[in-house]
């Protein structure tokens, strides 16, 4: 076993990375198989690792690499279809699939007291204030058709995240009385009753981002405050339907007590931990996450759920506080630190993220600089997609149409929605799959050493990886 072989060098020798995905139904490994898988990733020799250097813009506003085109298609200050203002302070956003090729967005407003471009709401929450959503149509042909609001009387409309049943859960990122809260809102039944009433027992926090496991119905929860806290919500009602979460739930947080600390300070990459849930009350849940030993993070942001892993981020963690990405898988119950960065030139302050149709995880930067849409590699490369050039105000918002083909994202001030598109790479599940390692049943899993099994554990890779590389030949 090699001491020098870590977990990327690992995953990335001679395409290694793939080889499981190749394996026949007989355990044979597939030449053509393998090709197919490698070229399905974007590079014939053994992984996708980006689209090259980005090329300047020559309008100043955002750098792409060669081959991709944007349009800016909503601005603030501009004028909605029914005549009310856009309004500023653009952040978290959806994509969902609408009528004749059309994709809805929703898009969130992270506004509060006095603002230039508040949102003029018909049935607000709270008359004074100007945070809220709205939603977009967008052609086939990336320009708008209709633009509106959806929600108001908010407070700070940072994050949230879609629901499988095709709502968006908008969240406040605040204490302020009366908010602090997560509701949800229906592109296709704009400004309803629903929109305005908050899911209380969602909890009354500093809300971030939310992201839900469509296998169980069960939302998982960020808080953007010091300390944050990661929280998931049980909802009594599982139908998985508009208006189901209103009608209650348990709101719980994560700890692990086995472990001496309730900080993630001294995680390290790679590290894994099962995790217990502590229920904490919905009217105070940060002080009873503290109280009950909980996991304390610094602060958490963006968060995404895909091929059956919780992905979210915790933005000024780390030795060297460039930021942190972690993953949860419900099945196991298991907590992991993914990635943490230590160079900002590979991240920085990562906030709103995604999963790419290929598979990759795509970070938008919160930083002091010119912020970037950062992409992860399931062997933990990183590699730049995006720089905003206009002023230095985050990114956010990154989301893909369902067909893959265009990439939609915010520039918060000025305001800005961009559609973004060129020769983006295919779908690809089996890549989704390897970036989740989707490790089978404990009685369905290989059976390996307590060596190659410790080999798997100290690199980050999954038993199931190990056993493929390991039966093929592969050294360890």
């Amino acid at each position: 076993m090699d001491k020098h072989l870590n977990r990327r060098n690992f995953l990335k020798a001679g395409g290694m990375s793939t080889v499981a995905l190749a394996l026949g139904a007989t355990g044979a490994l597939s030449l053509g198989g393998m090709k197919k898988v490698l070229a399905e990733s974007g590079d014939s020799k053994g992984g996708f690792s980006g689209y090259g250097p980005l090329v300047k813009d020559p309008g100043g506003v955002l750098d792409l690499p060669k081959g991709f085109q944007y349009r800016i298609i909503s601005e603030e200050g501009g004028k909605l279809s029914d005549g009310r203002v856009i309004p500023g302070a653009f952040d978290g956003m959806a994509a969902f699939e609408g009528p004749k090729g059309t994709t809805i967005l929703v898009r969130n407003h992270e506004q509060s007291g006095n603002t230039e471009y508040p949102v003029e709401g018909k049935n607000p929450y709270d008359k004074t204030k100007t945070g809220g959503t709205t939603a977009l149509i967008v052609g086939a042909n990336r320009k708008v058709i209709e633009e509106y609001v959806t929600s108001s009387g908010t407070i700070r409309n940072c994050a949230g995240g879609a629901t499988p049943w095709g709502t968006w859960l908008t969240c406040e990122e605040t204490r302020d009385h009366g908010h602090g809260y997560v509701f949800e809102v229906d592109p296709n039944d704009p400004e309803n009753e629903l929109s305005k009433t908050p899911i209380r027992e969602m909890g009354a926090f500093s809300h971030e981002a939310t992201a839900i496991d469509p296998s169980t119905g069960i939302v998982y929860l960020t808080e953007d405050a010091s300390p944050s806290f990661f929280y998931r919500f049980i909802p009594n009602d599982r139908s998985q339907k508009p208006g189901a979460l209103q009608k209650g739930g348990t709101l719980q947080a994560a700890a692990i007590e086995e472990l001496p600390t309730t900080t993630a300070s001294n995680f390290y990459t790679g590290q894994k931990f099962g995790i217990v849930w502590k229920d904490v009350h919905p009217e105070k849940p940060n002080l009873d996450a503290q109280e009950k030993g909980c996991i304390r993070f610094s602060r958490l942001e963006g968060a995404y759920f895909a091929g059956g892993v919780f992905w979210f981020d915790d933005t000024s963690a780390g030795e060297a506080k460039k930021g942190r990405v972690y993953r949860y898988f419900p099945a196991t119950n298991t907590l992991e630190l993914f990635y943490e960065s230590s160079d900002a030139n590979h991240l920085e302050a990562p906030d709103n993220i995604c999963i790419t149709p290929w598979g990759d995880l795509w970070i938008a930067e919160d930083g002091a600089g010119s912020d970037r849409i950062i992409g992860v590699t399931p062997e933990g490369e990183t590699y730049v997609f995006a720089e905003n050039k206009l002023n230095g105000s985050e990114l956010a918002g990154p989301t893909f149409s369902t067909d893959g083909q265009t990439l939609f994202v915010n520039i918060q001030d000025p305001g800005m929605t961009f559609a973004i598109w060129g020769p983006f790479s295919r779908r690809n599940a089996g890549r989704q799959r390897l970036m989740g390692h989707a490790v089978p049943p404990k009685h369905f899993a290989p059976q390996i050493s307590d060596k190659l099994a410790a080999f798997a554990e100290s690199q980050g890779i999954s038993p199931l990886e190990a056993a493929a590389f390991h039966r093929h030949g592969v050294i360890l």
